[in-house]
């Protein structure tokens, strides 16, 4: 019986881990690639910028509107603000919301071209 609770246990860390590593995955591959959109588009209008941000949000199943996040750009640099609830199944059936932030501060340099490897 005792094994049996203990691989209880288990089981409910390992779906939540499962769970809490695939959201906070997506946010972090939306964070870099917002990132590397701010760096390298330095000399594009800022409503370009703004649809490929939220592309990209659609892209990485991240719930980011025109209406949670901010662009401006200030001499050489295009910054990005955010921030957006998103719900984690930690548990079969218990959802809990989870608020992620995000700031982008990129040094943008006109005609910048992203390196290839």
């Amino acid at each position: 019986m005792k094994a049996l609770l203990k691989l209880a246990i288990v089981a409910i860390v390992a779906n939540a881990t499962w769970h809490l590593w695939g959201v906070y995955s997506a946010h972090f591959k939306f964070k870099d690639a917002v990132q590397s959109t701010t760096q390298f588009n330095g000399g594009k209008p800022e409503q370009e910028v703004r649809a490929r941000i939220l592309d990209l949000a659609a892209q990485y199943d991240v719930p980011v509107t025109e209406a949670n996040f901010t662009l401006r750009r200030e001499e050489d640099h295009t910054i990005a603000d955010g921030s957006y609830i998103r719900p984690v199944e930690l548990f079969p059936g218990f959802q809990v919301p989870f608020t992620f932030n995000w700031h982008v501060d990129t040094l943008t340099l006109p005609g910048a071209l992203p390196t290839r490897r």
